[in-house]
């Protein structure tokens, strides 16, 4: 689900009810536990967490005008959706989140190549997410997209 929102808090005051915490914790504690340099946003109809153009002025893909994408945060239908292109990129981290997941839920995880789906609203494994947002940091993000996404 998309909505038109122009900021994070206009994102969440949109949302229904029962949304609304779960997203609002998980941006504060993505705020509060980013890795440095990180800005948020909006992007693509959800809550963003880019390198911002003063930091990569490069920009994304073979877009140059969008800043370069790091994490996302989103309200689907069924789930809530939380994207880390660090997982993706990165073997070794996605291995130690697929590994950790399990110490943390009771639920099977459920994931795509950068996006876990939280289905359980009420499992959502908070402290599995911020110990993943200390172990990349932005140098590590720019280095891994110009040498291997970026080709």
């Amino acid at each position: 689900m998309q909505y038109k929102a122009d900021s994070p808090e206009d994102y969440i005051s949109q949302l229904p009810e029962e949304r609304k915490a779960p997203i609002t914790k998980l941006h504060n504690l993505i705020k509060d536990n980013m890795p440095k340099g990180l800005e948020s946003g909006m992007s693509y109809g959800m809550l963003a967490y880019f390198v911002p153009k003063s930091v990569y002025p490069a920009g994304y893909h073979c877009k140059p005008f969008p800043p370069l994408p790091f994490l996302n945060l989103a309200s689907q239908k069924n789930f809530i959706a939380f994207y880390h292109m660090g997982i993706y990129a990165k073997k070794e981290l996605y291995d130690w989140f697929v590994a950790e997941y399990p110490k943390h839920s009771d639920y099977k995880l459920d994931m795509g190549k950068s996006c876990v789906r939280f289905k359980k609203i009420d499992a959502i494994p908070y402290d599995l997410i911020e110990q993943l947002l200390g172990r990349m940091s932005i140098k590590e993000w720019i280095d891994i997209y110009e040498s291997t996404i970026k080709k």
